[in-house]
């Protein structure tokens, strides 16, 4: 287990970074085309060809999930993805030509001191996301980075560099489930201003300090701090969870709902008015039935902590942008080592 989503089998992670605007993809792909579902619990969110993903809604199978920076010019991710799928025929052929499905979910990250050209001079700088998405998608195997990474280059919390996080564990009926996030959350990944992380009750060894939780949470900590006080909040936070469990579309709409309850153990405040939430789930089917409801109601509680944990690996593994007013990251902060 290498502690990464792609302990799941079937399922490649690639990223792809513009340094200087200071933003980036993430690109999972599916060695086979994948069911998937999705449940969105933010109020402003940005994505592409998500409906499809719906129980009721006719394709049932999907070849790739896109994280981008960048807002809704970052929507440009998918077609660079998706240019790498037909390069490489995944997809369904459909009238003799081939035909994948990247779906994709966006964040905000235009205020992160990066050099936006193309918002600055929109008719002679185009956004770079289509090629960070070719880019990312060519760039996916088993073994990929964290922290500031792919979709977690621009990532910031309220308080700490975000970051990209992944983890994985192996429920009591043998399935794997792994969690991929780019951390870009209104709120804050740790208790009030100490370094040890909301998410510690589910850390596995020392994945993120090994700090665990204190014995009692400060009446400080429990105060509310999110993005937008003052200035404009920049935030969303994507992930995908997946599982070698065949599901149906529909289980994996629960398998979504559940695994959302991860980013609601790891942050704090989560789905706000302003932020877009998002948490795709796929099965890769390579393990067998995994739909029974005591099943899936183990591979449900297993997707939310291993999310849970991968939130805090995003922000534990981050190192800070290269700018004057950019946030700290948790290790210049906090690590004594």
């Amino acid at each position: 287990m290498r502690n990464l989503i792609t302990d799941v089998p079937g399922v490649l992670v690639g990223n792809a970074e513009d340094r200087r605007a200071a933003t980036g993809v993430t690109v999972a792909l599916f060695e086979q085309s994948t069911v998937a579902s999705i449940a969105t619990l933010g109020g402003a969110p940005g994505s592409r060809a998500v409906t499809l993903l719906e129980p009721e809604m006719t394709r049932g199978l999907i070849d790739a999930v896109v994280l981008s920076g960048g807002s809704l010019f970052g929507l440009d991710a998918a077609g660079g993805a998706t240019s790498v799928l037909v390069s490489q025929k995944r997809g369904a052929m459909f009238g003799g030509m081939t035909l994948p499905v990247a779906v994709q979910a966006i964040l905000f990250d235009l205020m992160n001191g990066g050099e936006k050209d193309w918002i600055k001079e929109p008719m002679t700088h185009k956004p770079p996301y289509w090629d960070l998405g070719r880019d990312a998608a060519l760039a996916a195997s088993a073994e990929f980075a964290l922290g500031t990474v792919g979709a977690g280059v621009g990532a910031t919390t309220v308080n700490l560099k975000g970051g990209l996080g992944s983890a994985s564990a192996r429920t009591g009926q043998g399935f794997t489930v792994g969690a991929l996030v780019a951390v870009n959350a209104v709120g804050s990944a740790t208790i009030g201003d100490g370094p040890q992380f909301r998410a510690g009750a589910y850390e596995q060894g020392s994945e993120f300090g090994g700090l665990g939780w204190p014995a009692k949470v400060p009446a400080e900590a429990l105060a509310i701090r999110f993005k937008g006080q003052p200035a404009p909040a920049t935030a969303t936070t994507i992930a995908l969870v997946a599982t070698d469990a065949k599901l149906s579309k529909a289980e994996c709409k629960r398998l979504a709902i559940m695994a959302n309850d991860g980013l609601a153990r790891a942050l704090r405040p989560v789905h706000a008015p302003n932020d877009g939430d998002t948490v795709f789930a796929a099965a890769t089917g390579h393990a067998g039935a995994g739909g029974e409801p005591p099943v899936l109601t183990e591979l449900g509680a297993a997707a939310a902590d291993c999310l849970a944990r991968a939130v805090a690996r995003g922000v534990y593994e981050a190192t800070a942008l290269p700018y004057a007013k950019s946030l700290p990251d948790w290790r210049s902060k906090f690590d004594r080592h």
